[in-house]
């Protein structure tokens, strides 16, 4: 079953971003999670975890994108269960179902962050909204650059950010976005950390970007230009 997007999916988002989820992405049918309260709470979940689970479910789940260009294209649908942890160690539950099959889950942290779980816990972005901004951002990039270039492994070491400022939108924690004068550069470290390996890392370098490029017509939340 497909479900109309809802404004409160794209609240909080840039104006590129929402035309990106609104034009690109759409709704399927999911099982609300709060029918599973009582079951979770005698599993020792917190009531305040399956809150987090409860209300990510309603304003995210079911949410279908277009393929990100790395973790082998992210969820295939945002969708919650059963969170996982303990007091001491914090609680992260399931960010999405995988687009395809890959040795690590999409989590939600404890702080509400975007991430993988492998071999340990990897956040990406601060919030659900970073990621999203990043497959919106990658998607324009793609339509305008000129040229894209992937660095891998020790070669992202190469990639010179010299007068690059950080995307701030994207709030980006093991992977970030960066804006140059004519490029904008993506480093993707999340499955380097989640497992371990720095032959993980991804840079893409879209060059030959015009202003439009570059910021989509807007830079901040509100859509006006100046981040």
């Amino acid at each position: 079953m497909e479900i109309c997007l809802s404004e409160d999916v794209s609240e909080g988002l840039t104006r590129r971003a929402r035309r990106f989820v609104l034009a690109h992405g759409f709704k399927i049918g999911v099982p609300p999670v709060d029918r599973l309260r009582e079951q979770w709470l005698a599993l020792g979940v917190p009531s305040s975890e399956i809150d987090r689970v409860t209300e990510y479910q309603k304003r995210w789940g079911g949410l279908v994108l277009p393929p990100a260009p790395h973790y082998d294209g992210g969820p295939r649908c945002l969708d919650s269960d059963l969170p996982e942890g303990s007091p001491d160690e914090g609680w992260l539950f399931p960010a999405g179902t995988d687009r395809t099959a890959v040795p690590y889950s999409f989590m939600i942290g404890p702080s509400g962050e975007f991430g993988v779980y492998g071999e340990r816990w990897a956040p990406l972005h601060r919030t659900v909204e970073g990621w999203v901004e990043s497959v919106a951002l990658a998607y324009h990039a793609s339509m305008w650059a000129r040229q894209i270039t992937r660095v891998t492994g020790d070669g992202v070491d190469a990639v010179l950010l010299d007068g690059f400022e950080q995307v701030e939108e994207t709030q980006g924690l093991a992977d970030t976005w960066w804006r140059g004068s004519d490029s904008l550069v993506a480093l993707y470290a999340g499955e380097a950390e989640c497992m371990s390996s720095s032959a993980c890392r991804t840079a893409l370098i879209y060059s030959g970007l015009d202003e439009w490029g570059l910021y989509g017509g807007v830079t901040d939340m509100s859509g006006r230009k100046g981040v």
